[in-house]
């Protein structure tokens, strides 16, 4: 059983939760460029679970059910591979950009949510994507406009796939986290991870050096808070209330980039910003209740 919460209080600690793995994005593009991703994201993992299994240990909770251990492997297995490639492509174009690609996410998960968890989807909902996507074309032309190299293209094609695995991920962790806490979500996703990545690390992984040890925990840190964090938030928001504040991550991805890789902010992504930011706004707003009549009282 999971406690009441507000569409809106759950909607700003997911805000949070997407401002911390943000910061997060920053660190991991930084190790992917110098290690690659493969690296950059095994090593991740298996801090990830280092800083999380004593805590759920101490916490004596009971061993996850068949049925929440199946939820597990499933949304582990997706989200590992389109954490993947999100960070290869990450690599091959600005931070800004692969951000706004992975903005094709929400939008899939808005009608996914209605075919797999039986969700309505609102008029605002449905209005504030629409919206919001007017951003992510704005983006899109102006990125377009100043990089056209082959390798931004194969960087491009890399995140759009990662946003489609990624908005299947937020349906399961809609269901996941109806089963199982934020901890054991977030420790077990990593746990899948790491085990997957594991299997190919012979061929394609090697240790880190050891000046990256800081970076690969401190990333590993953000990444559990915001997976506890996203995880709080779907055990008590319907996903298509909470799918929209992944446009959030523009401004933080932005500012990030500009400030750890120098990399320029165009007018058409400020605009586009705008119009994201316009359509978070518009798609977590509810009407206001009608007033009620005397025939009605």
């Amino acid at each position: 059983m999971t406690r009441a919460a507000s569409p809106l209080l759950a909607f700003g600690v997911a805000a949070g939760g997407i401002a911390v793995y943000s910061a997060m994005d920053a660190l991991m593009k930084g190790l992917s460029i110098t290690s690659g991703a493969y690296n950059a994201v095994l090593w991740r993992s298996i801090a990830g679970v280092a800083l999380m299994l004593p805590v759920f240990l101490v916490r004596r909770r009971p061993w996850p059910t068949r049925a929440a251990l199946k939820l597990h492997a499933a949304r582990g297995s997706v989200a590992g591979a389109s954490v993947l490639l999100f960070f290869w492509g990450l690599v091959r174009v600005p931070m800004a950009q692969g951000v706004a690609l992975t903005f094709l996410a929400p939008l899939i998960a808005l009608f996914l949510a209605a075919l797999t968890l039986g969700e309505r989807i609102r008029r605002a909902a449905i209005g504030g994507s629409l919206v919001a996507s007017l951003g992510v074309l704005a983006i899109a032309m102006g990125e377009v406009q100043a990089r056209a190299s082959q390798d931004a293209i194969f960087g491009s094609v890399a995140v759009v796939a990662a946003s489609i695995l990624y908005a299947g991920s937020l349906i399961l962790l809609r269901r996941q986290a109806q089963v199982a806490d934020p901890l054991e979500v977030a420790l077990f996703t990593s746990v899948v991870l790491s085990l997957l990545l594991l299997v190919g690390a012979p061929w394609f992984g090697s240790m880190p050096a050891a000046g990256q040890w800081p970076e690969i925990l401190v990333a590993a840190l953000l990444g559990s808070a915001s997976a506890v964090a996203l995880a709080w938030a779907y055990a008590r928001a319907e996903a298509q209330v909470l799918a929209p504040v992944e446009y959030t991550a523009f401004v933080w991805s932005a500012l990030f980039g500009w400030l750890v890789f120098a990399e320029v902010v165009s007018a058409w992504t400020v605009a586009g910003a705008a119009l994201i930011i316009a359509g978070c706004i518009v798609a977590v707003r509810r009407p206001f209740p009608a007033p009620q009549t005397e025939a009605s009282a």
